[in-house]
């Protein structure tokens, strides 16, 4: 295996859910996305928005368990714009010793998670 290339994102209104992934969190949008396949890229892996139009109709969305994690700069910062945009928060920011954590859901319960972090690896380098 080479790498990652998307993680599936069940959603059950893909129009609802490319507006949330695109002008809420502001990810780009891949330019060969369909109406019924739509990407986003990160640059290490793409999210792939699937739809019950695109998996048939007994497709359910039941959004991931664990969450995704999405570097950020700052994740104060982007939890403020994010909190701004109505995006709401199940806990306070994390401090968990090597990184800052802050978790929020998509309109389809998928768990996504704000992360940065300030700690360096065991060998010295910084993140």
């Amino acid at each position: 295996m080479e790498r990652a290339d998307f993680v599936a994102i069940p959603v059950q209104d893909l129009q609802r859910a490319d507006e949330f992934y695109g002008k809420t969190l502001g990810l780009d949008r891949n330019p060969n996305s369909s109406e019924r396949w739509v990407e986003y890229e990160l640059g290490n892996v793409t999210l792939a928005l699937v739809s019950p139009e695109a998996m048939g109709p007994d497709f359910r969305a039941e959004g991931h368990q664990m969450p995704i994690g999405l570097r950020v700069a700052d994740v104060a910062a982007a939890r403020a714009k994010l909190e701004a945009e109505g995006v709401e928060f199940q806990h306070e920011t994390i401090v968990s010793g090597v990184c800052h954590l802050a978790s929020f859901s998509d309109p389809d319960g998928n768990r996504l998670q704000l992360h940065r972090r300030y700690a360096p690896y065991r060998d010295g380098s910084s993140p």
